[in-house]
């Protein structure tokens, strides 16, 4: 095509280089053009000779490629010639296969950057720039031939039931595509789903974790080539940074084809004829993943010798050979489908090397079209227009055989997949509109860090919840409620170093907020609100915090919270809320469980002890409380390094932060004669408040679960005494599940009154997450309803419907409804609900005026006057 008739014109000096834009000109799909305006800023005045080759073994694509992007580099640079500018114009607008490999012209001085010419660089991004385009146009087609593979292979589909948890421990990609192959399977009766991932073969099973990963490295390469594009070449280590995210593609780009080759042969064995399978075979010669193999080897060791031009060629080669396996799969799945059809509108003109399909033959290749998930229907259908009508070769069925069908069928495929193709864009627009307007469309994805319940996992939820409130209420708490968001000014300076978790809000009302952090800043604002000075509450309500998600941890969670306000006697509200949680981690039943104790007091006497200047106690403090999650040589460099401890100092916290054991066993260690936390005022006190606590709690008979552990320190800056964490000692990894402690000075900072408090807080999504774990263990299943009776209508009749339920509701009997006329589906409602009885009514029972109660356990039936149901019905419920 002329370049005077080029509609789509690139502007260089006037518009930023793209990818496309390389591509469109490399392959003389756009005509070149020079912005004047950026030609006039440049040097009149010629420069030194400069001279530069091309390597022989450059396609004539990427030849382009590579003086395009050293036009536009040389356009960004000021101190290039206009001169030299125009002679390399004319360079590009001559180039073709057999036109000259060395140039030489004036410049105004072209850099040189570690002994790498600036043509090297631009050959580099240039390609590059190809391989971006080029990757990014075969990611959705390899996705959507791969899903015709799987329709073909009948392939079990668990591998695809993947979910983004939400908690930052999901492949977002692979989840990606995943729920992107879901579109196109919608409505097939071809895949099956066994819920057993291991069940599928690898061909079928690695395509989440495979086409992720190339989603992913086409993302990055797409983001260095943006940069490289835009002169960024001029930057130290540019050509090393690009080369990373080549290394990546091409190992990308070889297991996608590893995988795409599999499927393929796959369905070539499936094929029931042998002459068809050996003229399908033998198109794969020019997809050999040999071959591959070998371009992605050679790609790698360029790389490793620093040989980018050689190394960018043959992953562009690489590109193209993945291509062609993509094809063939392609070809081998679209004749798995629909060749069955065609070969018998060939087999009616002439007699081909393959036998006819026989009428039944026919029949069944009608109903697997039918079968089809939607998405690959359509994606189908679209296939059969674009190479069966007047677009392709392939049309002409009645005057060749089948074997060179074929042949033009897998030549058409890669002329209809080839980027270069008029047609290719419409193809991605189709795959486009597939993915985002089938019926079903991808679903809305969750906010890291928050989950949905569903109703298996409601039932769960309500019946820990159940368990906590009623402790709770045991120990004569009332119930409290306060906003999800308070007054920045509230939470700030509460929480240390945690302060920084907290979520602000915009600013729409004159008033700066935040969502809540936790529940026990808010109840103390609510105590000094009113004027409280004793008080004793639980509350369970969602906080939020701007952490890293991750197993157990969540931005968005529930809290249960019990507190205890008001001057009472000494350590008896700690003692209580203690108790309070030993009973509500026993009765949930998550196992094995203990409850490190500590004294904020007994902390500060220690540091004082260590000689930690008190001004850094808190921070200090905000430190040893991470010694759950790292060592203490972690700790020891952040105490020294960041927060400016001597190693003396920060050794000597080491040496009792690692005193732990039986409450009164350590505690009579700690007061020995001579102990050095006996002759602190802080440390004395707290020792004197532990050993009330301690003796309270062995009366209670909960002291078994509680360890006195030194290097407990609770980062929050409110606490002023005891303080307690409980800690999961299961399989399950989810770190502490309940916490909390005194605080005499929180409700102070609200108002003029001091009101003391301690309180607990059972963090119950990371409870949830070990009921959760247990409940698969045991092989159990919850029902996710109370359903007791379902009243089944074999019919229509809404009324009688309405009116038997409405008198087992009236009775407060918990009830369904259901019309069917098939006796066998009202059964099976019931049997996968789970709900024990049934009360069944048709026409044989309103012509007697009875009701058939049936219980679905025993598979036992009863006729029971109309009269009595409710009656009958309470009797067998034990009401």
């Amino acid at each position: 095509m002329a370049a005077e008739s080029l509609s789509r014109v690139v502007r260089l000096g006037g518009e930023w280089l793209s990818s496309s834009s390389v591509f469109e000109l490399a392959n003389g799909l756009a005509r070149l053009a020079l912005d004047s305006s950026a030609i006039s800023k440049l040097s009149s005045s010629a420069g030194p000779e400069v001279s530069f080759s091309i390597p022989d073994d450059l396609t004539i694509e990427e030849t382009r490629a590579s003086v395009l992007v050293l036009l536009n580099n040389l356009l960004c640079l000021s101190s290039s010639s206009a001169f030299a500018i125009t002679q390399l114009y004319d360079v590009f607008l001559n180039l073709d296969e057999s036109g000259p490999r060395s140039y030489k012209f004036q410049d105004g001085g072209v850099p040189q950057q570690n002994d790498v010419d600036y043509y090297s660089l631009a050959a580099l991004d240039g390609i590059s720039a190809l391989l971006d385009h080029g990757s990014s146009a075969l990611g959705p087609v390899a996705d959507a031939v791969a899903a015709l593979s799987c329709e073909a292979l009948r392939a079990d589909l668990s591998c695809f039931n993947l979910t983004d948890s939400g908690d930052g421990s999901s492949a977002k990609d692979d989840v990606a595509v995943a729920s992107d192959f879901k579109v196109f399977f919608n409505g097939s009766k071809l895949v099956v789903n066994s819920n057993n991932p291991a069940s599928a073969t690898p061909a079928i099973s690695r395509i989440p974790a495979v086409y992720g990963n190339f989603r992913e490295v086409c993302r990055l390469l797409h983001y260095r080539t943006r940069v490289q594009l835009s002169c960024a070449a001029f930057r130290a280590g540019s050509a090393e940074a690009m080369s990373t995210a080549l290394s990546s593609l091409a190992l990308a780009l070889y297991n996608l084809a590893d995988t795409s080759s599999s499927r393929a042969k796959l369905l070539l064995d499936s094929l029931p004829s042998d002459e068809l399978r050996s003229i399908l075979g033998a198109q794969r010669s020019s997809s050999n993943i040999d071959s591959i193999k070998q371009l992605l080897s050679y790609s790698q060791a360029a790389l490793i010798d620093k040989d980018y031009i050689r190394s960018v060629h043959q992953i562009y080669c690489l590109l193209e050979a993945v291509r062609k396996t993509v094809c063939w799969e392609a070809t081998v799945a679209f004749v798995s489908l629909e060749g069955g059809g065609i070969i018998a509108a060939v087999t009616e003109s002439k007699n081909p090397p393959l036998s006819a399909p026989t009428g039944a033959d026919k029949k069944k290749g009608e109903r697997r079209k039918k079968v089809l998930g939607k998405g690959s229907s359509a994606l189908m259908q679209f296939i059969k227009e674009s190479l069966l009508s007047g677009d392709g070769a392939a049309n002409e069925t009645n005057s060749i055989s089948a074997s060179t069908l074929f042949e033009k069928w897998a030549q058409d495929f890669l002329f209809f997949l080839d980027p270069r193709n008029s047609r290719f864009e419409i193809l991605l627009e189709k795959l486009k509109d597939i993915v985002a307007s089938n019926e079903s469309r991808r679903l809305p994805k969750l906010p890291k860090g928050t989950r949905d319940f569903a109703k298996e996992q409601m039932t769960v939820r309500e019946k820990a919840f159940s368990i906590i409130v009623d402790v709770f209420k045991r120990h004569g708490a009332t119930a409290l409620d306060t906003p999800a968001f308070e007054l920045r000014e509230t939470l700030m300076g509460k929480y240390g170093e945690d302060s920084k978790l907290i979520y602000d809000l915009s600013d729409q009302g004159g008033e700066l907020c935040s969502l809540r952090y936790d529940l026990t800043v808010p109840f103390a604002r609510y105590v000094a609100m009113n004027g409280l000075t004793s008080f004793k509450r639980y509350q369970i309500a969602k906080v939020y915090r701007r952490d890293n998600p991750s197993k157990g941890r969540f931005r968005e969670f529930y809290q249960c919270d019990f507190d205890i306000a008001g001057q009472l006697e000494k350590m008896g509200p700690d003692f209580e809320v203690i108790k309070i949680l030993t009973e509500l981690l026993n009765e949930l039943d998550i196992g094995d469980y203990e409850v490190k104790l500590n004294h904020r007091k007994l902390l500060d006497g220690m540091m004082a002890i260590c000689g930690v200047p008190q001004e850094k106690f808190r921070t200090i403090c905000s430190s040893i409380d991470k010694l759950d999650k790292q060592s203490f040589e972690q700790i020891k460099r952040e105490m020294v390094n960041e927060k400016g401890l001597t190693e003396e100092v920060a050794d000597a916290i080491g040496t009792f932060v690692k005193e732990r054991g039986p409450p009164m066993e350590l505690l009579c260690k700690l007061k020995r004669k001579g102990s050095e936390f006996l002759e602190n005022i802080e440390s004395h006190l707290a020792l004197n408040e532990l050993e009330i606590l301690f003796k309270a709690l062995g009366k209670a008979k909960c002291d078994s679960k509680v360890v006195f552990d030194l290097s407990l320190a609770r980062g929050l800056d409110y606490y002023t005494g005891v303080i307690f964490e409980a800690v999961f000692k299961g399989s399950t990894q989810v770190g502490s599940i309940a916490a909390g402690g005194r605080y005499d000075n929180l409700v102070g900072m609200f108002g003029t009154k001091q009101v003391p408090a301690v309180g607990i807080s059972l963090g119950i999504e990371r409870v949830f997450v070990i009921m959760e774990q247990l409940q698969k263990d045991r092989n159990e299943t919850m029902r996710p309803t109370e359903t007791e009776v379902l009243v089944s209508i074999l019919g229509d009749d809404l009324s009688l419907g309405a009116e038997l339920a409405s008198e087992l509701w009236d009775a407060k009997v918990k009830a369904e409804y259901m019309l069917d006329k098939r006796l066998m589906k009202h059964i099976g409602r019931a049997r996968d609900s789970r709900i024990p009885w049934m009360l069944i009514v048709g026409e044989n029972e309103l012509s007697q005026g009875v009701v058939k109660l049936k219980d679905v356990v025993a598979a036992k039936d009863y006729d029971i006057p109309r009269s009595r149901l409710v009656e009958e019905v309470c009797r067998r419920l034990n009401k």
